[in-house]
């Protein structure tokens, strides 16, 4: 089959593309801006295989949007492309409306042109989205594909609208959608702005471990890899104008998440001045409206899909840490000219 890739110089897209061309035969089209978040260094292993292909393009070009789609006749969209971070959300909201509600909606209706003109009977529409739509949860409870949306950032909005323009697609147009919402994600290729990669990479330049308030936040950690199954799971299986929920089924608060990498740096590269690790951690002011705990039911995807997570929390963070550790030149790359001022504070000064 053919897929089209929206964001796959990001870090879930790229390992989706991987994915479908190290462990399938289908061709890939790769559509990507390339912001700051997105590098093709992320996709070198497998850019000369003959059934890739990538085109620089902005999701908020219509025209050119519709020109792609109808050009490539895909089987499968596998749209990923958005802004995703929730500091930067707060600071410069306009860019997610654009991107993430305007280019979702250039997207859905380039698809819908190509469906209508087409006898295509593989094609679907995949869109993926974040459980940060359906907002906070307390001491208990899951999130599940009937939880109510109540979005608290800009990022998570603009998700949100996102999500329920491509259910009405589905509805209104009949255009063969599905949606995944999935819990954090982690590994390898992952910009530094995000807590993992940051705090790794921190670690190896002896710079402060930043922490959010009192670091009790939880958040449920899925391995890119586990969830590049998953997506391909849904993108070929699923049924059309269902949505499921993808998580790892790893609840850990930011503070342990830390703590975890300090201890695995501490076996595999100890510092030189033989203080810990841990001595770097640095408590922050907390993000404005942070959602205190999210955390997944994936019992539909695993009872009608099939598909179960691979890596434990321990196996994938010890497989993360190793790797960033021996690709110090990736890493030095992707930082060279960011900056690490704090961002979204604007709303608490």
């Amino acid at each position: 089959m053919k897929f089209i890739v929206t964001g796959g110089a990001g870090f879930i897209g790229s390992a989706m593309i991987r994915f479908l061309i190290d462990e399938t035969d289908h061709s890939v089209l790769n559509v990507d801006k390339l912001t700051y978040a997105g590098n093709l260094q992320s996709l070198t292993s497998i850019s000369e295989n003959p059934r890739y292909q990538f085109v620089n393009a902005d999701i908020c070009d219509a025209d050119k949007m519709t020109e792609i789609v109808a050009d490539f006749q895909p089987d499968k969209i596998m749209h990923l492309a958005a802004e995703s971070h929730v500091d930067r959300s707060v600071d410069a909201p306009g860019e997610f409306i654009q991107t993430n509600i305007i280019g979702t909606f250039n997207v859905l209706n380039a698809a819908r042109s190509y469906f209508e003109s087409t006898s295509n009977k593989n094609f679907m529409f995949h869109h993926v989205s974040t459980d940060e739509v359906f907002g906070s949860l307390g001491d208990d409870g899951f999130f599940t594909e009937e939880t109510s949306y109540d979005p608290r950032s800009p990022y998570s909005a603009s998700k949100a609208s996102s999500d329920h323009l491509v259910r009405a697609w589905g509805a209104t147009y009949g255009l063969p959608v599905v949606i995944t919402n999935c819990s954090n994600n982690y590994g390898h290729y992952q910009f530094p702005e995000k807590l993992i990669p940051l705090i790794i990479m921190n670690a190896f330049n002896e710079k402060p471990l930043p922490v959010y308030g009192d670091g009790s936040n939880i958040r449920d950690w899925l391995h890119v890899d586990d969830h590049a199954r998953a997506l391909y799971r849904v993108a070929t299986e699923g049924k059309p104008g269902e949505t499921y929920n993808i998580g790892g089924k790893n609840e850990k608060t930011n503070l342990e998440v830390v703590a975890t990498i300090c201890d695995l740096l501490e076996g595999v590269k100890p510092r030189a001045s033989h203080s810990r690790y841990k001595d770097l951690i640095t408590h922050v002011q907390d993000r404005p409206g942070h959602d205190f705990r999210y955390a997944i039911d994936t019992s539909k995807i695993e009872r009608e899909l099939g598909w179960k997570p691979q890596e434990t929390f321990e196996t994938g963070m010890a497989r993360t840490v190793q790797w960033y550790l021996g690709n110090q030149t990736w890493c030095d790359a992707v930082s060279d000219g960011y900056s690490q001022t704090r961002l979204g504070l604007k709303s608490v000064n």
